[in-house]
């Protein structure tokens, strides 16, 4: 109710002020006022110097004063690369807004109504034409390619010492998908495969499968490579780690990918902004339904050694779900029953617990 009444107040009040501007017209039209230029004229024209000089001075104040509010530190390395593109580009957008800025409202204020004034024409300046194609061409030439050098090298193969792992995106939660201890290589995946259980659709024909294990939060090592392999079961999403500068679309039946490098630990980070709760945190950008709002996945950035501890101690997706063992090929079987960690690799003991696990009948 209270915002109709509102509503109703804002629409009575643009009412009155036409009337009062349709009172006005009426007013000089009956005086023969109509047309002429009164002394509001070098009032107006004042009036936006006033509001260029107090404009440009709010901006620079604003941006300046609360820097810290509308940017997050950098944790990654290709993050320093981004962020030094993006405020290039920054500055060369602020100096040609701010140069037609002032440009725009002197010529309001010199070249103001005067009586006997006459317009000057020019019918073409080629030099001018030129010059305001050619030097915008040439930034914009520099920033495409310096960018696309950045982009090729993110989206480019990952080193043979880089994480690998997958993400994958359905309405409304993450998954994580890390290789086993056992290898370093993630399982091959169908989406034939996909059902209630086997959310990646992994293939157990795969040995590299065997050890693949799943996880609800995204552990990182800090200064090793990641290669995050992207994909969605439904609809578009969006991985977003803004504090790594990561932003890359999950596309259904395409997989996309993203590589950095972490440089500051979630510890590290919470004594760098001083703020012991702060947390790594990762988030869909793309409208993906009504429980969007809910695919924030917890992020983890670790040293070497507490990361390897963390990964040892995660239990295979087999070892999870045993009843998927009898889609391993008869050959595989005992292979996988080690790897998965579903027996002990220990040697004469692991064959003969091998031979009373009932789930390989």
């Amino acid at each position: 109710m209270m915002n109709l009444i509102i509503g109703l107040g804002v629409v009575l009040v643009l009412v009155i002020l036409y009337m009062i501007f349709r009172i006005g017209n009426l007013v000089g039209l009956v005086k023969g006022e109509q047309g002429k230029v009164g002394s509001g004229n070098k009032v107006n024209a004042f009036l936006f110097m006033v509001f260029m000089i107090g404009g440009l001075t709010l901006f620079f104040w604003y941006s300046y004063a609360h820097f810290d509010r509308y940017t997050l530190p950098v944790a990654s390395e290709h993050g320093q690369l981004t962020d030094h593109l993006f405020w290039i580009t920054m500055a060369i957008c602020v100096a040609a807004f701010a140069i037609i800025f002032v440009v725009m409202f002197w010529f309001t204020y010199k070249y103001q109504y005067e009586e006997g004034r006459k317009a000057a024409f020019f019918a073409d300046n080629h030099k001018l034409e030129i010059l305001w194609t050619l030097v915008p061409a040439v930034v914009m030439a520099l920033l495409i390619f310096r960018g696309l050098r950045v982009w090729n090298d993110i989206t480019g193969p990952a080193s043979k010492e880089a994480v690998v792992i997958e993400l994958v995106a359905q309405q409304f939660f993450w998954t994580a998908r890390y290789p086993g201890n056992k290898d370093e290589e993630l399982g091959k995946i169908d989406f034939r495969l996909i059902d209630t259980s086997n959310e990646f659709g992994l293939d157990l024909s795969d040995k590299n499968s065997f050890d693949d294990f799943k996880s609800q939060t995204l552990h990182l090592p800090v200064g090793r490579e990641v290669l995050l392999k992207i994909r969605a079961k439904d609809v578009l999403h969006s991985v977003f780690l803004p504090h790594f500068r990561v932003k890359m679309d999950a596309v259904p039946g395409m997989q996309t990918q993203f590589k950095f490098k972490p440089t500051l630990t979630t510890a590290e980070m919470r004594d760098k902004t001083g703020n012991p709760n702060f947390n790594y945190e990762m988030a869909c950008t793309e409208i993906c339904g009504k429980g969007h709002f809910s695919m924030r996945f917890p992020v983890v950035v670790d040293d070497e050694e507490t990361y390897m501890k963390w990964k040892a101690s995660q239990e295979s997706w087999l070892k999870q779900n045993p009843d998927y063992l009898k889609f391993v090929p008869e050959n595989l079987r005992e292979f996988a029953l080690i790897k998965s960690g579903l027996v002990p690799d220990n040697g004469s003991q692991a064959q003969g617990e091998l031979k009373t696990v009932s789930i390989i009948k």
